[in-house]
């Protein structure tokens, strides 16, 4: 009895899993022919499954790519100021504070002159000593000249008197001893003459020591009218100071620094950008290309953009980093506002891009596709070329013009999937509908907007300016007044 059951339960289990593999033969079959008829997935009814997606069609345009980076602005003009001798502050600039502002020319600071002017006049005198003993020199070289004619003079007299006694001797006259006299008288005013050409040598030797002197003097003076001068520093640009240490009455060291001047008119901003973009940004000869930027702060919710350009790469890539490193010069005006430090937000210009499409960045599949719909409204995958990735759009070549795109690609999308075009009517209404750029004002409304940029101590003074301005015209940007309104909290 035992032996029967177990055979009828093996026998119905045989049954269950030869149905099973049945089922499993009829789907697979099912599927095949699914696929062979163009691959259309069929509901549970045996209905095909459309998917309803949002549609856009391909236009050509010239497209602006522009490269995002960010950076630090830097000041490109700065000046330590460092005491040129020490001794004890004596005058200090009333502004000579962090953040103060100074003009070309003005007294920053003044050390103790007492000791420079002590030996600045310590040094003239010795330039009217060096003088004095030049003249001194000059004058005994001039008595030299007139020694030495008298002593040429006299040794003429003894040759004429040792001529005229040896005539006298050969005629019987003379004798031979008053010979001899005038021969030894002759070779004395010869010696005379030797030692007052000797004195002369020696004369003009004094007054070449006396001119070295002179001018050994006359150089310490200057080096000492220079140390008194560098008593006193005026400021050599306008600028605002900063890492302010000196009070007065201070006691400094020589070369210790007492602040930094910077000056706001001259900035550049520093930034990073990718090995690619950095090719971008290169001329057909391999050179730089002077791109503009654009550099933006946010000031408390109120943007401020400065323009500028490109104007040298780094020389080294720092260790563990990677693309260039790209300097670019900002305008004059952006001084007002900009400071060295400040964290910016660089948008750098490339080249125009001419005949290409503009899709959102969703459209693209992982291969670099777009899916088009057909005329039957079935999916079809076409190729594209990405040129740029700009945030959330891709500006791509190669496009179908006119074609109809697919906007958000899903998993489920793919060759062949029969879709159900849709458009959005709030879309359609905003796009046919476009509020103004600028509204007119109430003067109640103005006068809130008036009252509430004066009294916005944190907005910087030529922003303040620009918006009170703004909000004088009859016709006010809609964007100006809604950031305003947003900030009161109304």
């Amino acid at each position: 009895m035992r032996f029967v059951l177990r055979s009828l339960v093996a026998l119905m289990l045989l049954c269950l899993t030869l149905g099973l593999v049945g089922i499993g033969i009829v789907q697979i079959v099912q599927s095949r022919s699914a696929d062979e008829a163009g691959g259309r997935p069929r509901g549970a009814s045996g209905r095909e499954r459309t998917f309803a997606v949002s549609l856009e069609q391909i236009t050509r345009q010239t497209a602006h790519p522009v490269i995002s980076s960010y950076g630090e602005v830097e000041g490109a003009r700065v000046l330590e100021l460092r005491a040129a001798t020490g001794g004890v502050l004596t005058d200090l600039a009333a502004d000579f504070r962090n953040g103060a502002s100074v003009a070309q020319g003005d007294l920053l600071f003044e050390i103790d002159p007492a000791d420079a002017t002590a030996a600045r006049n310590r040094a003239a005198a010795a330039v009217q000593e060096a003088s004095a003993a030049l003249s001194q020199a000059i004058a005994a070289r001039e008595l030299a000249d007139d020694e030495l004619a008298a002593a040429v003079s006299q040794r003429t007299l003894r040759a004429a008197a040792l001529e005229r006694q040896r005539g006298l001797e050969q005629r019987g006259v003379g004798t031979s001893i008053t010979t001899e006299t005038a021969e030894l008288a002759l070779s004395q005013a010869e010696q005379t003459v030797l030692t007052r050409r000797q004195a002369m040598l020696s004369q003009d030797a004094a007054i070449d020591r006396a001119e070295i002197e002179l001018t050994r003097a006359r150089i310490d003076l200057e080096e000492a009218e220079r140390t008194l001068a560098d008593t006193r520093y005026l400021a050599p640009f306008d600028g605002l100071l900063t890492n302010v240490t000196a009070v007065p009455g201070r006691r400094v060291s020589q070369n210790e620094q007492l602040a930094v001047l910077i000056d706001p008119t001259v900035l550049e901003v520093a930034f990073q950008v990718t090995t690619a973009q950095f090719a971008r940004l290169l001329d057909a000869e391999g050179a730089l290309t002077q791109a503009a930027v654009t550099v933006s702060l946010d000031l408390d919710g109120v943007p401020f953009a400065v323009p500028g350009r490109i104007v040298r790469s780094g020389a080294e890539v720092a260790a563990g980093q990677t693309g260039r490193q790209l300097y670019a010069a900002l305008d004059l005006e952006g001084g007002a506002v900009l400071r060295p430090g400040d964290f910016v937000a660089i948008a750098i210009s490339e080249p125009a891009l001419t005949d290409v499409s503009t899709v959102p960045a969703a459209a693209l599949t992982s291969t670099n596709e777009l899916l088009i719909a057909g005329p039957d409204d079935r999916l079809q995958a076409f190729a594209v070329e990405v040129l740029r990735r700009q945030g959330d759009e891709v500006i791509i070549a190669d496009a179908p013009v006119g074609a109809r795109y697919v906007v958000e690609v899903r998993p489920q999308l793919g060759p062949g999937v029969a879709i159900t075009p849709i458009v959005s009517q709030v879309e359609e209404e905003q796009s046919a509908v476009e509020l103004p750029r600028t509204i007119s004002l109430d003067p109640e409304r103005r006068a809130r907007l008036r009252a509430f940029v004066e009294g916005n101590t944190a907005m910087p003074a030529d922003v303040r300016a620009r918006t009170l301005s703004a909000l004088e015209a009859e016709e006010v940007p809609r964007a100006t007044v809604e950031r305003l309104e947003q900030r009161m909290g109304g």
